[in-house]
Parts: C-alpha cells; structure tokens; sequence
C-alpha cells in the first residue's frame, strides 16, 4: 500500500512536523544527491541543477552541495532569489560556500536535476526553465517536474519531462493523473522523517491484492460458482471470455446462460465451462429473466453485460432487479441500467466495472476518482472505474497502476469481468475482490505484453498464473 496525499495535505504534514525545516530540507536535498548516483553522476560527470527562489529550490542547493563533496562537477542554474532569510536562502549560501557555482550560463550536463517548483507549482511556467534543460541529458525531478500540476496532473503550459522523479513521504495526485505519469518517469518516494498524513487514494501493490487458497477438502462448488449472462449476435465472444477467465483464475465451476438463437456458436467454442441456451430468440427478452435465474439458482456471483447487445434495456433492469447474490454488471450490463438508481435499489453486493464511456452515459458525469466516489456512495456498490490509473473505490479509494497500453485491445474488459467474479465466489469481500482482480489483470497484462502482443483470449489464459 502507497498512500497518496494531495498538495495540501502534504503542506498539512510538513506544518506539523516535530523536526526542524533545515533537517528536512538537508534529508530530501540528500536523497536527490543519492538518487542522482545512482543514476550515474559521479566524479568527472557534469551535473546542472535548476534551483527555484523556494524549497523545491532549497532541496537543489542541497543536493549540489552534497553532489560536489562527491567530486561531482555539479553547477547551479538559478530561477528566482530565495527569501533574504529563509531556510532555502541558507542552503544557497551553505553550497556556494562548499565550491558550488551560482551562473545564468552553465556548462553543458549529463544530468539536470529540476528543482525549480516541484509539488508548489502554481503557474504558468517560466518557459526559460524548460529550455534550460540540456536535451542531450536525463533529467532527474525533485518532487515532481516541474509544470506539472502536482494535485491533478494537468500541464498548462511550458513543463518539464523527467526521466526520474523523488518524491518525498508520499505520492502526489499528480504522478498518478493527466500528464504526470509521462512527465515524472519513475517515481521513488524517499523518507525524510516525515510521518501521518490522510490519504485521497491508495495505490495498490501485490500485498494489497490477494487471492484465496483453496483447503485440502475443498471441491468445485465450495471454491466459487460464476455464472455469466450475456451473448448476442456477432458478440458470443464476450461472454465465453469472461466464462474463460473466471475458470482460469479459479473459480471450481463457471457456466454460461446465453440465448438459444446464439447458443450453438458459443458451446461450439469452450470446453471448460458449461453452456446453457434460453429462450428462444437471439437477444434476451425480459420474459427470460425468470429462465435465467432457474438456470443460475445455485450459482454464488453473476457476470450480467458481456455481449448482451442493444435492446435489453428491460432485462438487465429485471435481472438486476430480482437477482439477489453478489453482481459484476459489465459492458452493456451497465449501458442497460437506465441509471444508477437499479443498482441503489439491490441490497446484494454490487461491482460496476465501467469505462469512461460507460461511466459518462450511466451518470452524466465525466470519469474521475470523486465522481466514482459519489456513484459508489448513491448506490452502496463498488466502482471499478477502468482507465490509466484504474480506481477502484468503495468504503476506501484505491488506484491501480499495474497494467499499461497492451491492455488497450477489445475483451479485456471482460476477461477482467470474470476475475472479478472468479475472487468473489472464491470469498473474498467484493470490494477486495474487485481490487485484487484489476491488479492481477494488470500484472497478466503486462506479463504477456513482455512475451508477446496481448490479445483478450490469451489474457484470459494467461491470467490463470496469477490466480494463487
């Protein structure tokens, strides 16, 4: 777990801390020195910090003066005088005194190091800094680069794009949302001393993520039943992928209910799940509903959306309505609703898995992490909003960060549908469980990205290493 705190809260924490500000500065300004070793300046490389009038600033002058003492050519940059007085002042006195120079017209570097706003970026952007950057170096940003708005990502102007990002205590919004996962580069969090702080999100690593093992007496239907309703013309591949990917990450028995008119082309397909046909046509009818949940009665969680199709407004709306055990609405599950208060009105756990598209069309709202807050709030359900990050929020707000593009191929979606559903019926509380699965889809992702071009049914398959 990675706790991120915004610009305030983070300004909040260091306002609050028992250690003096010139041991903090010194700490960050010597984790800067260290990260920018290890990214290769030592003795004979040339190093060229752009330093700001404030803090962010105050870290640079710090870092030069240590960078120095390593036989370091180091050089600073300035962009503004530090406040007569101020803790930053004294850093830029105390590293010109240890040899550092001071100069409008540095040396050409091979690495710059952005100390110029960092998280206290207000704008707009000296476009003189950016130009200042040497574009035959790598660039290193304490804090965050500088441009980039620390609390949303977003850059309205001139800013900088680092190769490598310190960040002090915690995350920042902005090395998570808009351009800032471009801008920063890889991001480590250094610890100064710091402590405490109340987190807008958390970012989910491996830890945070688990999936249940199964007992020695265990058999198929005590390690979670998935059943998934969906399928329609020209779309019976949505289905058997989340089917697919349910099994593969273990859940003991997975089925599919599907109308009869498509039936033949979906059970032509699988082996592994079972296929059922109903009704009599090639789209759901909502006189189905009552068919479907006969045919689902001894299932644990519901997949309602892959492949449903258009037209079945009535029949998600019904199911949704009468099926009262856990349910991963998907696809055109979602597009079905006809709004967020179906889901309100269930008293069954409840996981919508929406991307933007689908989250605009259900609440009106463009996507992002408060209005999946609200949603998650109005209806008492868990929302997987998909995207770079993807949040999952319910009683707590998470991002996950472990996929990337490969992922951006269709039927992803709904082999992560199945995961979701796979960790439900395996036990998991649906809100971890919706967490654990976009993580793991992620990790799947980008382990068969590293192999080979990612395609929805080899993710399906390849998620199954994942799955203990």
């Amino acid at each position: 777990m990675r706790p991120v705190l915004t610009p305030t809260e983070m300004a909040r924490v260091d306002a609050a801390a028992d250690v003096p500000v010139e041991v903090l500065m010194d700490r960050a300004g010597h984790a800067v020195a260290l990260a920018a070793v290890r990214m290769g300046a030592g003795y004979g490389r040339r190093v060229t910090i752009l330093a700001g009038p404030g803090n962010n600033g105050g870290d640079g002058y710090v870092a030069a003066r240590h960078l120095r003492r390593r036989g370091v050519a180091t050089t600073v940059r300035p962009f503004g005088t530090p406040r007569p007085g101020s803790v930053a002042a004294g850093a830029k006195d105390a590293a010109i005194a240890a040899g550092v120079p001071v100069t409008d017209d540095p040396p050409p570097a091979d690495l710059v190091i952005d100390a110029v706003f960092g998280g206290g970026f207000r704008g707009p952007m000296d476009a003189a800094a950016v130009a200042a950057v040497d574009p035959a170096a790598t660039v290193l940003a304490v804090d965050i680069p500088s441009g980039v708005d620390a609390a949303t990502g977003a850059v309205a102007g001139p800013a900088i794009t680092a190769d490598r990002t310190v960040a002090f205590h915690a995350l920042k919004p902005g090395h998570l949302l808009g351009e800032g996962p471009e801008r920063s580069g890889v991001v480590e969090v250094a610890d100064i001393g710091l402590t405490g702080g109340d987190p807008v999100f958390m970012v989910c690593d491996d830890g945070d993520a688990p999936r249940p093992r199964r007992g020695r007496t265990t058999h198929k239907w005590s390690v979670g039943s998935v059943v998934v309703v969906g399928g329609s013309p020209g779309l019976s591949g949505a289905p058997l992928l989340a089917a697919t990917a349910a099994s593969r990450f273990g859940a003991g028995i997975v089925a599919i209910l599907t109308p009869a008119g498509v039936h033949d082309a979906i059970a032509a397909r699988t082996g592994e799940v079972i296929s059922t046909g109903i009704g009599d046509g090639a789209r759901f009818a909502p006189g189905d509903v009552e068919e479907v949940l006969a045919a689902a009665s001894r299932f644990d969680v519901m997949v309602l959306g892959p492949g449903l199709g258009a037209g079945t407004e009535r029949f998600v709306q019904g199911l949704t309505a009468a099926w009262g055990r856990p349910l991963v609405l998907d696809a055109d599950g979602l597009n079905g609703l006809g709004g967020p208060d179906a889901v309100a009105a269930r008293s069954a756990p409840t996981v919508l898995t929406p991307h933007g598209g689908e989250f605009t069309r259900l609440t009106g709202e463009p996507p992002s992490l408060a209005a999946a807050a609200e949603l998650a709030e109005a209806t008492g359900s868990v929302v997987l909003l998909k995207g770079s990050p993807t949040f999952v929020v319910g009683e707590e707000s998470w991002a996950v960060t472990s996929g990337g593009p490969e992922l951006a191929t269709a039927g992803t979606g709904d082999v992560l549908s199945g995961m979701v559903a796979a960790l439900c019926g395996r036990g998991l509380d649906v809100e971890i469980a919706a967490r654990s699965a976009a993580h793991w889809h992620g990790v799947a992702g980008s382990s068969l990205g590293a192999a080979t071009t990612v395609t929805a049914p080899g993710l399906a398959v390849h998620a199954g290493r994942f799955a203990r």
